[in-house]
């Protein structure tokens, strides 16, 4: 007859005796920090960058919405449907980036409730889905409108435009500076594990904030739109070409599209639980098998950013205890919450 030992995150410490000869361990966080994985602790495996991200959300939102105002006010003044109608399409984004500031608000505020069982550090990953459907129907607009026109073309005052378009580029590289330390880069780097030689890539970047990474997308798709605009409208006016400036906004919806749809597939992987690296999984079964144990059932998913989870059942012959199977696994990256379940088999 062994004992069940299970380590809560929020402190608490059960034992539990049971009549078949059965282990089971979990921890929270026992792997030290490596690059690309929050640091360990109880926040509701919120991203170890979290409240950086959300003040610089928070500064994009107030850019966003101060040069939306402006345009609309100074639109109306001046008569200009250009400046108008930019001013409304920022406005979208600010909506976007509202949903960004809502779920890390969200996340931080109930990272230590008990109804998650497994923390908030997920609903980065829902805001980041919500996010890039929103950007999906961005990319939809503008290649309608601009096939609209490129069928039906209008005149354009060509001077305005370029104008708006300049504008919309300096706020969206202001925007985009902001974001961009805290969206950073890959964590390219590779790790050699297990006495087997287990090899894989964590160009995976476990630690990367699809919260984050959705408002950046929006930034960088009004920044792209800006410059294909200015590119169009400077055709325009210099040779006469009316087609380029809707031609090009078709090619930036398409661009804008595949964007969308990749961040989708990011997002939804996390939401799915989908393996988020399966050469650590296979590291994990390496280093557990030998000495007669034997994986029967792995399951390796993502809770947050820089956050993973591994649940193990093992059987062997003559069983170890399971903080010894667990201690194996000790220098995993990002492996923040680790159960392993030990049976006589």
């Amino acid at each position: 007859m062994t004992a069940h030992t299970h380590h809560q995150g929020h402190g608490h410490h059960h034992d539990h005796d049971h009549d078949h000869d059965h282990g089971h361990d979990h921890d929270h966080g026992h792997a030290g920090p490596q690059a690309g994985c929050a640091q360990r602790g109880e926040h509701g495996f919120l991203g170890e960058a979290h409240g950086r991200n959300e003040a610089r959300t928070r500064w994009v939102i107030a850019l966003t919405l101060a040069t939306m105002a402006a345009e609309i006010w100074a639109g109306t003044v001046f008569g200009s449907m250009a400046l108008v109608a930019d001013g409304w399409h920022m406005a979208t984004h600010a909506g976007a980036l509202t949903i960004t500031a809502a779920a890390y608000a969200f996340a931080r505020r109930h990272a230590g409730d008990r109804r998650f069982s497994f923390g908030t550090g997920k609903v980065g990953d829902l805001a980041a889905f919500t996010s890039a459907i929103v950007l999906g129907l961005v990319a939809l607009a503008i290649g309608w409108e601009s096939l609209e026109r490129l069928l039906s073309p209008r005149p354009i005052s060509y001077d305005e435009a370029i104008l708006v378009a300049v504008v919309g580029l300096l706020v969206n590289l202001a925007s985009a500076a902001l974001l961009h330390e805290g969206h950073g880069h890959a964590h390219g780097h590779d790790h050699a594990h297990g006495d087997h030689g287990h090899h894989h890539d964590q160009g995976h970047d476990h630690g990367r904030d699809l919260n984050l990474r959705s408002a950046y997308m929006h930034v960088l798709a009004d920044a792209l739109t800006s410059v294909l605009a200015i590119a169009g409208l400077l055709a325009g006016r210099q040779f006469g070409w009316s087609w380029v400036d809707p031609a090009v906004g078709v090619l930036g919806a398409v661009v804008i599209a595949r964007w969308s749809v990749g961040l989708v597939r990011q997002a939804g992987a996390v939401l799915l639980d989908m393996v988020p690296d399966q050469g650590l999984a296979g590291t994990i079964r390496d280093r557990l098998e030998g000495d007669g144990a034997r994986v029967v059932d792995l399951h390796l998913w993502r809770l947050g950013p820089g956050h993973m989870a591994v649940l193990v059942h093992l059987e062997a012959g003559e069983p170890l205890p399971a903080e010894a199977y667990k201690r194996r696994l000790e220098g995993l990256p990002c492996l923040s919450h680790v159960t392993v379940e030990v049976a006589r088999g």
